[in-house]
């Protein structure tokens, strides 16, 4: 009876708003919110599964062979110096010539260098120096593109047919939680400010910050120094207490926009996800530097992934 009451006059108030020139109260407004909120964050979460899971997602590392040689031949055929996992018995050879690498394709073996056919040698331009050099075979389904970290150079397999990525089965989360997406304040650093970390191969990396983000929870105050992210937005690496407790050990990434004008940043920690090295054991990740390690319970994003990874 109180239930129909209710009703009734929450009906009754959707009635006289409507005869009103008067906007429809805040608090009315509210379960919209809420369901935009819900909305908008399994939109990310779909996008986020779709992407890992691209033809040339991170599920789809097969491979990272360094150059250690100035001439290298490449492909799956034993007499290969660098042994793939997957294409024909020969792909060609890599060499590095003044500082340079490049890559003759192997005659009769059908490959592109990005979208276009390849059948002479290139200039394989690597992901630190610019738009990385794609050579694809096996009519596209496989990739090779040279990566830079630190001083060294490899050679970054992929494939459409990967086990990680065709035995992909959940990404799981806490449950979604408006608390989470909490407001910052952004502290520009001076021109020229670096963070320093330490990735997953052992390469000590300075990286461009551009600044902080100070923000608090549950009364306490945080901070998280950010570096560059996509399309001017900010790039965090952190780990917090529940690392290793429900989320990968070695910590999760979470991107930002970049702050408004009077400094405000949004940080949405339902979206904070998991790195490439989750999936494959052939990403080169960032981990956490000192500064982005948490004293706080994060319960909110990806937890840790529990299906197949990419090994071998």
């Amino acid at each position: 009876m109180k239930r129909a009451t209710e009703a009734c006059l929450v009906a009754l108030a959707l009635v006289l708003a409507g005869c009103s020139d008067k906007p429809a109260p805040q608090a009315e407004q509210a379960p919209t919110a809420d369901t935009t909120f819900l909305a908008d964050n399994a939109i990310w979460q779909t996008e986020r599964r779709n992407a890992l899971l691209a033809p040339d997602g991170w599920t789809s590392l097969v491979g990272l062979h360094w150059l250690e040689l100035k001439s290298h031949y490449i492909g799956s055929g034993p007499g290969s110096g660098i042994r793939l996992e997957v294409g024909p018995p020969r792909l060609g050879l890599v060499q590095q010539l003044g500082g340079k690498v490049y890559f003759t394709p192997e005659r009769g073996v059908a490959m592109t260098a990005d979208d276009q056919p390849l059948t002479r040698r290139i200039q394989l331009i690597d992901d630190q120096s610019g738009k990385a050099t794609v050579i694809g075979f096996d009519d596209g389904a496989n990739q090779m593109t040279l990566i830079r970290r630190g001083s060294r150079l490899g050679l970054r397999i992929k494939s459409a047919n990967a086990p990680a990525r065709l035995q992909f089965t959940a990404l799981e989360y806490w449950p979604p939680d408006p608390s989470w997406r909490i407001q910052g304040r952004f502290i520009a650093s001076a021109p020229g400010s670096t963070l320093t970390f330490t990735d997953m191969v052992g390469n000590t990396v300075a990286a461009p910050s551009p600044g902080v983000i100070e923000f608090e929870r549950d009364g306490r105050p945080y901070r998280l120094t950010a570096m560059e992210g996509e399309d001017g937005g900010l790039f965090l690496v952190m780990a917090d207490r529940t690392s290793g407790h429900g989320s990968y050990p070695a910590g999760r990434f979470l991107d930002a926009p970049a702050a408004d004008a009077s400094g405000k940043v949004v940080l949405d920690f339902n979206r904070a996800y998991n790195p490439p090295c989750v999936f494959t054991r052939f990403a080169t990740c960032p981990l956490p530097p000192a500064e982005n390690r948490l004293d706080l319970l994060v319960d909110a994003g990806e937890k840790i992934y529990t299906g197949p990874v990419g090994s071998h």
